[in-house]
């Protein structure tokens, strides 16, 4: 969800988001997609994809959602995390929440990074 609306958000020549976790599913949660789509996102075609380390020392910046013992570690790379609950298994209420709580987040991460 974070990198979806990061890459809504800001211009291709300032930035791109890439989705990845340390234990991916195999497809895009149905409620996740259904709670996307209500503001414009299209996650139906998106694959979960595995945070590889050669992936994350690629990145500028390594952004996590609440990784508690299993955060990964890039060196050289700035990390924030953001304690957000997993969406899999919740109701669509509560995925709207943390839909909501994660646009926040990234449009402030934006606004600090300048990158509008």
């Amino acid at each position: 969800m974070a990198a979806a609306v990061f890459n809504r958000l800001v211009n291709p020549a300032q930035g791109r988001a890439l989705s990845a976790g340390t234990h991916p599913a195999d497809r895009v949660h149905a409620v996740v997609v259904d709670a996307m789509r209500e503001i414009g996102i299209d996650l139906s075609t998106a694959r979960p994809q595995l945070l590889a380390p050669e992936m994350a020392r690629s990145v500028d910046w390594l952004i996590t959602m609440g990784c508690g013992d299993e955060c990964p570690v890039a060196p050289g790379v700035e990390r924030e995390d953001w304690p957000l609950p997993d969406p899999k298994g919740k109701g669509v209420d509560d995925v709207r929440a943390i839909r909501d709580e994660i646009a926040s987040r990234v449009r402030d991460f934006i606004e600090r990074q300048r990158l509008r």
